[in-house]
C-alpha cells in the first residue's frame, strides 16, 4: 500500500497576483544559476515570505554552484542532508541529480535506506560520517573533522558545513509546509 501523502499546509499564489515583492523572488531565481522558478518546493513556499527568500535562495545559489566541492561531493552531501530529514521533495529533486553527477546507484539506495555506504568513495563515506556526526552530537570529532579536511581543504569543509546548513533549512521548510511531492514516484520515505 502506498505511503499516504500529506497535504500541504500553503496554497500558492497565483502567477498573475504576486506582489512585487514576491515576483522579485521570481525574477532573482530565474536570473541566477537555476535558470527558472518553478511554483513548487521551497521557493514557492517562501513568496509567503519574499525578503526571506530572496536572501536564502541566494545563498542557496552560491551552496550549489559556487563551492570548492564538486558536485558530486554537493549532491552526495545534499542527499545525506535530506536523508537525515527524511525530507521527501529534497529526495525526490536530488537523487536523479547525484545519480548525473556521480554517486552511484547502490550509493543512493543505500542512503535512501538509512544503510552506510560502504562502497562510496572515500570521500563520501568521509562526508558522511561527517554529517551523520554532526547531526547525532551537534559537534564533529577530530577523527571525522580530519578525514573531511584531507578530502575538502580547510575552504571546503566551511563549504560543507554551509552546504548542511542550508539544506536543513531547506528541509525544515519542506517538512513543515508538507511541500507536495510528485504524485507520479513514490514517497522515498515513510511518513510519521
Amino acid at each position: 500500500m502506498p505511503a499516504k501523502r500529506p497535504a500541504p499546509r500553503l496554497e500558492m499564489p497565483e502567477q498573475e497576483s504576486l506582489t512585487p515583492a514576491q515576483r522579485a523572488l521570481c525574477d532573482a531565481i530565474a536570473s541566477g544559476p537555476r535558470g527558472t522558478f518553478k511554483f513548487s518546493g521551497p521557493f514557492a513556499i517562501w513568496l509567503q515570505a519574499p525578503e526571506l527568500g530572496l536572501v536564502a535562495q541566494a545563498l542557496g545559489a552560491h551552496c550549489r554552484y559556487k563551492t570548492s566541492l564538486s558536485a558530486r561531493q554537493s549532491e552526495f552531501a545534499i542527499l545525506t542532508t535530506a536523508r537525515m530529514w527524511r525530507a521527501q521533495y529534497e529526495w525526490q529533486a536530488h537523487a536523479p541529480m547525484a545519480e548525473k553527477a556521480g554517486v552511484s546507484a547502490k550509493t543512493i539506495r543505500d542512503i535512501k535506506a538509512g544503510r552506510y555506504p560502504a562502497d562510496a568513495p572515500a570521500d563520501e563515506r568521509a562526508i558522511y560520517d561527517f554529517i551523520i556526526e554532526l547531526y547525532r552530537a551537534r559537534r564533529v570529532g577530530d577523527r571525522n573533522y580530519r578525514r573531511v579536511l584531507k578530502h575538502l581543504g580547510t575552504t571546503g569543509t566551511v563549504e560543507l558545513v554551509g552546504i548542511i546548513g542550508y539544506y536543513a533549512l531547506i528541509s525544515m521548510t519542506l517538512n513543515v509546509f508538507r511541500a507536495a511531492t510528485d504524485p507520479d514516484q513514490p514517497l522515498p520515505f515513510k511518513e510519521p
